[in-house]
């Protein structure tokens, strides 16, 4: 709870400097003052479009709100113009702080709006639905509980963090790297995980049904009682994994097990193509009425597999 705390104060200190009321607030944000009361005394928080809007109401970016931000808001002066106070800078002269607003490109303001740090928070019950260009790291944070639907998370370094209960369905994780991470009880149902690596991360009890995996690595973690219908599997690998009480029950196609450790896990009515087992043994894996290509029956076959529930794909 130490962030939304943190934010409450942050919204307090910012509206105080405007010179505005809860009420006022309030008002410019088409919402309750009971709402902004709970903000500032961190017993709610905004949700991600309102951000944008008290953002620009309190004449602050969306970096103001960060934990290791240092306070800076903007001030009205006597003649309409605005200044920026900091608790490191004197302030600048309006004619100053006009030159170097008129100075920026559009652009430049869009991009900076976006270009912040939610690393070490404590998130609980926030939504974050939609949320897009987080092009940073999200690292070394608890987060429960916290809806991130439909939302563009590709590219991100999430390291070490814990994440509970969180929503992520529908929403583009392609091309990011979840590391030391333990993720439980999540819903990543229909999401893109394209070219996605995780290692050294332990998943639990997530959703993942309609998620493509095209090109995913796991690497050194855990994957255990996992719901995976109707994902996409393909050039997917897992290297030194833990599996357990999965059911794998689709098309796998050049995908790979390296050195994995299998505990109750199955393959029902799913298609094996150009898949690489190697491992000792393979015994521990139950295939039920699955179909295999030559190349995948010989793997199997080398690692000492059940292969009464298979059948061979002849040309």
């Amino acid at each position: 709870m130490l962030t939304v705390i943190m934010i409450g104060e942050k919204i307090s200190d910012a509206r105080k400097m405007r010179n505005l009321s809860q009420a006022q607030l309030a008002r410019q944000l088409s919402i309750s003052s009971q709402a902004v009361g709970k903000w500032e005394r961190g017993e709610s928080m905004p949700d991600i479009i309102t951000f944008n809007r008290l953002a620009e109401v309190l004449g602050v970016d969306l970096n103001y709100f960060s934990e290791n931000f240092q306070s800076s808001v903007t001030e009205k002066a006597s003649d309409g113009s605005s200044t920026k106070l900091s608790d490191e800078a004197p302030a600048k002269s309006s004619a100053e702080s006009s030159a170097i607003q008129s100075a920026k490109p559009p652009s430049a303001e869009i991009k900076k709006k976006h270009n912040w740090d939610m690393s070490k928070g404590n998130w609980l019950d926030a939504d974050f639905s939609g949320l897009t260009n987080l092009h940073e790291k999200f690292s070394s944070s608890n987060m429960q509980k916290c809806l991130f639907i439909g939302s563009d998370l590709s590219g991100l370094l999430l390291k070490s963090n814990n994440v509970y209960r969180c929503d992520f369905s529908s929403s583009d994780i392609s091309s990011s790297h979840i590391q030391n991470s333990n993720l439980s009880n999540n819903l990543f149902r229909g999401c893109s995980l394209k070219e996605t690596e995780f290692s050294g991360s332990y998943i639990t009890g997530c959703d993942f049904s309609g998620a493509d995996f095209s090109g995913a690595a796991f690497k050194s973690g855990g994957f255990q009682n996992n719901p995976v219908t109707n994902a996409v599997w393909y050039r997917t690998s897992f290297h030194s994994m833990y599996l357990a009480d999965m059911v794998f029950d689709d098309t796998l196609e050049d995908c790979c097990f390296e050195n994995c450790t299998f505990t109750r896990v199955t393959f029902q009515k799913a298609t094996l193509i150009s898949t690489f087992f190697k491992n000792k043994s393979l015994k521990r894996i139950r295939f039920i009425e699955c179909k295999v290509d030559k190349l995948t029956y010989a793997f199997l076959k080398n690692g000492k597999a059940d292969l009464s529930g298979i059948t061979l794909i002849t040309p």
